[in-house]
């Protein structure tokens, strides 16, 4: 808004000479401008301008005009960035490192991104048995981000594997991701006889004592660990990320060609709890073992299998002996199709054997497909080509929670 009248004589400058006022009659704002004397000396000379008001009545207030501005750098004709030079602009850049047991699902998530970079350390032992371990290059990810994609499969490796992760956040990284897939004492997670090691507690104790890096606690990244109250069990030193292969599982059930006529079955209530809200969208069906003398047997406590292709879902699987009890079930109750998953095939002393394929729909004989994911490598090669094994491969999960800011 623009406003005319007079100012008060606060605002006159003292230094110049004052004009007589005009007459304060005039009823609208009057301007003067006035020339001071020149003022002459040596080197330079200067003239003075005063402009003031000499009326103090009437005050209007006009609006202002339009004002409009020109510029070529307006936000209008700035630069717009797609939407893809974004994220490559800002895609991480990790250092992954590896053990020998996880050197196939490692390349595996490097090709799933170019921000991802192989390195490789040497693993050797001394002639007592312990590891000799020596990590290549290490000044070249001084300010990187690293990680270290572990495969706790056996007690054995589990020395030489924390020495390394222990390591690597003291050679100035950036930060520090370690990626175990499999939690393997998770199923010893709780005593129930005074003297029972709760081994799960024991090893989040030792993961949460990694040492911080220069961008702060480890990341740990761990799919579908048995026990939901485990996460617990981690100190404030360390950052758990809980991930599912459940996803996997939903995308490969699309791909089938009967695909409207799938069921989720349960083999007990733990596994319920843990994936019935990531499969809800399916129906279910509840197994329980109940006891019979001395016998637990396997029994439907929820859920119509008749006509259905049911699939078994569970976290782990180890003998297989639940599984099997669950396919006999559900096979009596006239399950057309019987599939089953589990992220974690441990399967020791190879007992994935005793799991056979149903021969072209005989459900009561074997299963349709038996899915997997490579969580526990040792399992992927010695299951690898026989059916109704399939393994669905957590390098893309992996590859994208790296990528995580």
């Amino acid at each position: 808004m623009a406003a005319t009248g007079a100012f008060p004589s606060s605002y006159q400058n003292p230094n110049l000479p004052f004009p007589k006022p005009l007459s304060s009659s005039s009823s609208s704002a009057a301007f003067v401008i006035i020339k001071a004397p020149t003022t002459k000396t040596k080197k330079h000379s200067t003239n003075s301008i005063r402009c003031e008001i000499t009326s103090t009545n009437n005050w209007t207030v006009e609006p202002d005009p339009p004002v409009h501005f020109f510029n070529n750098k307006s936000p209008d004709h700035l630069p717009v960035p797609m939407a893809s030079e974004s994220a490559v602009n800002k895609a991480k850049k990790v250092c992954l490192f590896y053990c020998a047991e996880t050197k196939e699902l490692a390349q595996k998530v490097a090709a799933e991104s170019d921000g991802i970079e192989l390195r490789s350390i040497t693993w050797r032992k001394f002639a007592d048995g312990f590891p000799n371990i020596f990590i290549p290059n290490a000044h070249a990810i001084r300010g990187q981000h690293v990680a270290f994609l572990a495969s706790f499969n056996s007690p054995s490796v589990i020395f030489e594997q924390l020495s390394v992760i222990y390591a690597l956040p003291k050679l100035f990284i950036a930060s520090f991701t370690l990626v175990l897939p499999f939690f393997p004492t998770g199923t010893s997670e709780r005593m129930e006889d005074e003297g029972d090691v709760a081994t799960a507690f024991t090893l989040a104790r030792a993961l949460s004592n990694i040492p911080i890096s220069m961008g702060g606690p480890t990341s740990l990244v761990i799919y579908d660990i048995h026990a939901l109250q485990e996460r617990f069990y981690f100190g404030d030193n360390i950052l758990p990320c809980f991930e599912s292969g459940i996803p996997l599982l939903k995308t490969r059930l699309q791909q089938l060609p009967d695909s409207d006529n799938i069921t989720i079955a349960f083999p007990d209530d733990g596994a319920w709890k843990r994936f019935h809200k990531q499969l809800q969208h399916f129906p279910t069906i509840v197994c329980a073992k109940v006891r019979e003398g001395d016998q637990r047997i396997v029994r439907i406590k929820e859920g119509d299998p008749k006509g259905r292709h049911v699939v078994i879902v569970d976290d782990l699987v180890q003998s297989g002996g639940t599984l099997i009890e669950c396919q006999k079930v559900l096979a009596a109750h006239g399950a057309a199709k019987i599939s089953a998953y589990v992220t974690h095939g441990i399967f020791p002393n190879r007992s994935w054997e005793r799991f056979g394929s149903d021969k072209g729909g005989n459900p009561e004989q074997g299963l349709t497909y038996f899915w997997i994911t490579d969580s526990c490598p040792t399992t992927v090669r010695d299951v690898m080509h026989n059916p109704p094994f399939e393994v669905l491969s957590l390098a893309g999960s992996i590859a994208t929670t790296l990528q995580i800011n």
